[in-house]
């Protein structure tokens, strides 16, 4: 039932980088030495992979990805960019289309008592992470993907097949702030803190786990535009704003559409209440242990709303990131609410 996948013991605060690049395939050591490579927020590098910034161990995985996985016609990809709304979008894919399975008034729903992100693994931390070639072929269909991934690097058989892709993206602003409470939170306690004003440099500079954000919000965009029945291109903010038309919209694009039955019965609004941010913030599943790596599941869950970033940021800063979202997402038509 549980999507989980073995993973091997993982070293804790300042072992974890050195690990690392240590236990890295010898083709994966000589490919960093060819890489760009910058100061890391977590780790002392990121390096640039294909366009985009990453994690040594993100560059393994992803490759054995690449080369491995072969998507069938049902498979669901939910992607994001970090701390976008990743948690949420997985618990109500997962909710929505085995709904069948898990009836949504049971007491024992699998959202109850797993992580999301043990019922919708990522390809990049945890099927195909250290060293693994797992067996997918036996997982409840359709099988639920996540990944970071931007849209230029996933596999071909992804791209090629009928699956579908859904995306959620944040208002960069808050997409920032989340990530610097939650790279601090995470980072081992050997190493100091990374400042504000130093991570919205990098942050504005696209030097970002994943980043560039705008590259890689607009990937999954231009292909949302061009193939609207393969990628369904979501906003955190109207997610929050309606989610009971946001609710409709993903179950009709994943294949699942909800009932005149359903819809009457309160289905939507229940599987809004069940993977509400205040519910799955006061999960006992969720406010211990891990999931992702060795991050614990408590720092998954901070305060899932829309415009904290103006506690936080000065209006130099807004100025800056504004015109870094104008010269960079300007011409898409892909844009942004900016709340204050």
């Amino acid at each position: 039932m549980v999507i989980t996948h073995s993973i091997k013991n993982q070293p804790r605060d300042g072992d974890q980088e050195a690990g690392e690049e240590g236990k890295l395939s010898q083709e994966c050591k000589e490919l960093l030495l060819s890489l760009p490579k910058e100061k890391g927020w977590r780790t002392s590098h990121l390096y640039k992979y294909q366009g985009f910034w990453c994690q040594s161990r993100e560059i393994e995985s992803t490759i054995s990805f690449q080369r491995h996985f072969q998507a069938s016609d049902t498979d669901v990809v939910l992607a994001t960019i970090p701390k976008s709304g990743t948690t949420w979008l997985k618990a109500l894919a997962f909710a929505i289309v085995s709904r069948e399975r898990f009836p949504i008034f049971s007491n024992n729903h699998p959202l109850l008592k797993f992580n999301p992100h043990d019922l919708v693994p990522f390809f990049e931390y945890k099927i195909y992470a250290n060293d693994q070639l797992p067996d997918l072929s036996n997982l409840p269909q359709p099988r639920l993907f996540g990944t970071h991934i931007p849209f230029a690097s996933l596999p071909s058989s992804i791209k090629k097949s009928s699956c579908r892709l859904v995306y959620i993206c944040r208002n960069p602003f808050d997409t920032f702030i989340s990530s610097w409470h939650f790279i601090n939170k995470i980072k081992p306690r050997s190493q100091a803190p990374m400042p504000l004003e130093e991570g919205f440099e990098m942050y504005c500079q696209g030097v970002i786990g994943f980043g560039p954000f705008w590259e890689h919000m607009l990937g999954y965009w231009k292909e949302s535009r061009d193939r609207p029945n393969k990628v369904l291109f979501l906003k955190y903010e109207d997610m929050k704003k309606d989610i009971t038309f946001q609710l409709k919209k993903l179950a009709e694009f994943l294949g699942f559409p909800f009932s005149v039955e359903e819809e009457r019965g309160g289905v939507i609004e229940k599987i809004a209440k069940l993977c509400s941010f205040e519910n799955m913030k006061d999960l006992e599943v969720n406010k211990s242990g891990t999931s992702i790596k060795n991050f614990e599941n408590k720092n998954l869950f901070r305060k899932g709303e829309v415009g904290d970033w103006i506690n936080y940021l000065s209006p130099r800063q807004v100025e800056q990131l504004t015109k870094v979202m104008e010269e960079k997402l300007g011409a898409s038509g892909l844009s942004f609410e900016v709340f204050s």
